[in-house]
């Protein structure tokens, strides 16, 4: 065990270099670039075991590590917002295949506008392709759920491809304090890669992902649909392994200063550093509020959701993604379902945090001090949106009459 002053990035690399990742095929795009660069300089370097290939895009990156990996080799890639949407046709084959590929996401904004900048929209537009989602509040999260994560995919009874996000530039680029372990314990942790699902093998040739009939295809979603299933249990198990031999603690969610809590805010990612500083700061000032912070996003842990929260009458939902169209954002949405049976509660869902505008310590307070005084009960709120959105550029001059 050792400390090191890493980014969220190079704490991916860290994690990756040291899991026995034989195959990496990259696409660098803001803000994953340095992280492209990284792997690349330890595999250049000696520090990695392993071959790098650059190719021509996103696309081209998992097609690479689904084929690469369907021959027993543990693969590997990353990417971020618009390089994530390109790969969207793509992610469905490796979930449907049950290929267990661990990839660091760094969390930017979708277009348009365009932006190089955070928030969720990226990873959320993909929460329903049947990968896992898990999201690291800071560089040392990205490090350990990195490692915890090929535990969880691989594990025999899930074999599902995981998702480890981390905000853009927020965590990616803010230099940190990380605890790394040595790497033969991290190699011991997460072992050899012993394929347990499809595998290409010339002695012995199989259809994968071949057309299916109606016959069988609802039959093979359902698959995923248990995988999903035991992948809550799965993940707790590790975690708890995690935690007996690097002594780091993790669940798929946290609760913080939750237990006499009059207001609670749901959040996921970076956020959540910040949120957990105003709680100090307004607990001083006499003012019992709290945080549930969700770590595994998908799969979903509605019945942890749903016990930590039980009681607690004012939830706020911070969704960095806006959820056009619908009444709430993802997270809102799922927090909702989560608590339908405990009751009366006010719930707001308040979108903040897009496009890499910070979730500032005033914003936080306002989103608090909104749930306490019952300002606002069952709605959406864009929390931090400018008293002049109508006015700037982008506007649709037929909302004038609207507004």
């Amino acid at each position: 065990m050792k400390k090191q002053i890493l980014d969220g990035n190079a704490a991916a690399a860290e994690a990756i270099r040291a899991s026995n990742v034989e195959v990496v095929a990259m696409y660098p795009i803001t803000p994953q670039s340095p992280l492209a660069e990284k792997l690349s300089a330890m595999i250049a370097k000696g520090q990695m075991n392993s071959t790098c290939t650059c190719v021509e895009s996103e696309h081209s990156a998992i097609s690479y590590v689904i084929g690469s990996q369907l021959t027993g080799v543990r693969s590997t890639t990353a990417t971020s917002s618009v390089g994530l949407a390109l790969m969207h046709e793509v992610l469905g084959v490796a979930a449907g295949c049950h290929v267990p590929i661990v990839m660091p996401v760094v969390n930017r904004a979708l277009v348009s506008p365009w932006s190089l900048w955070c928030d969720h929209q990226d990873t959320m537009c993909e929460r329903d392709t049947g990968w896992m989602q898990v999201y690291a509040e800071n560089a040392q999260e990205v490090y350990d759920l990195i490692i915890c994560a090929y535990k969880v995919a691989e594990n025999r009874d899930v074999c599902l491809p995981m998702m480890v996000c981390m905000d853009g530039f927020y965590v990616s680029h803010t230099l940190q304090t990380v605890i790394t372990e040595s790497d033969d314990e991290v190699s011991e942790f997460v072992g050899r890669y012993q394929p347990t699902n499809l595998k290409l093998d010339n002695s012995s040739p199989m259809f994968i992902n071949n057309l299916t009939s109606p016959d069988e295809y609802t039959e093979m979603r359902y698959q995923q649909k248990v995988s999903f299933d035991n992948a809550k249990e799965v993940m707790a198990e590790v975690f708890d392994e995690f935690k007996g031999k690097f002594g780091r603690e993790y669940s798929l969610t946290e609760a913080y200063c939750c237990d006499d809590a009059e207001a609670v805010i749901v959040c996921l990612g970076s956020a959540c550093g910040t949120i957990k500083h105003m709680i100090q700061v307004m607990r001083k000032e006499g003012y019992k509020v709290g945080l549930l912070k969700i770590i595994s996003y998908r799969p979903f842990p509605a019945e942890e959701v749903s016990s930590k929260l039980k009681g607690i009458k004012k939830i706020g939902i911070l969704d960095r993604s806006s959820g056009l169209g619908g009444n709430f954002g993802p997270l809102g949405l799922d927090v909702t379902q989560a608590v339908s049976s405990n009751g009366a509660v006010n719930l707001v869902d308040f979108v903040s945090g897009l496009g890499g505008r910070d979730v500032s310590e005033d914003t936080i307070r306002k989103m608090f001090m909104t749930l306490l005084d019952n300002d606002a009960e069952n709605k959406q709120i864009w929390i931090d949106v400018h008293d002049n959105a109508l006015e700037i550029r982008e506007r649709n001059t037929c909302l004038e009459g609207r507004a």
